[in-house]
């Protein structure tokens, strides 16, 4: 993609799609440890999500960072706002406080994670 691109095509990807992960890899497949992570993360959650491989294309790679103002990968969107990156995620997770995002955004997740 030209870099010219990026930046529309970001907005596009993160307004079209209640979840987005950008990741280094794919969800079956992570190529670092902190995606997969992530990924664990949204399969316990039962999370339906576009996932986005940053090493397909060093222009998204290198444009959500920008993108986001985080230098780092992985990082998650809901419905349009950037939540963080795996710390983050992970933290939240714990404490229930993705999962309350993720209700107050109506997006559908498995509310048995609320449990644990």
């Amino acid at each position: 993609m030209r870099e010219q691109e990026v930046p529309d095509w970001l907005r596009r990807t993160v307004s079209q799609n209640d979840v987005v992960l950008f990741m280094k890899g794919t969800p079956k497949f992570p190529q670092c440890g902190f995606s997969s992570q992530v990924a664990q993360i949204m399969d316990y959650l039962g999370l339906e999500y576009k996932d986005v491989n940053v090493l397909d294309d060093m222009g998204i790679r290198e444009g959500i960072k920008s993108f986001s103002d985080w230098p780092t990968i992985p990082q998650l969107y809901v419905k349009g706002e950037f939540v963080g990156g795996c710390d983050i995620i992970r933290e939240m997770t714990e404490a229930g406080e993705l999962q309350q995002m993720l209700r107050d955004k109506n997006v559908p997740f498995n509310e048995q994670s609320m449990l644990a």
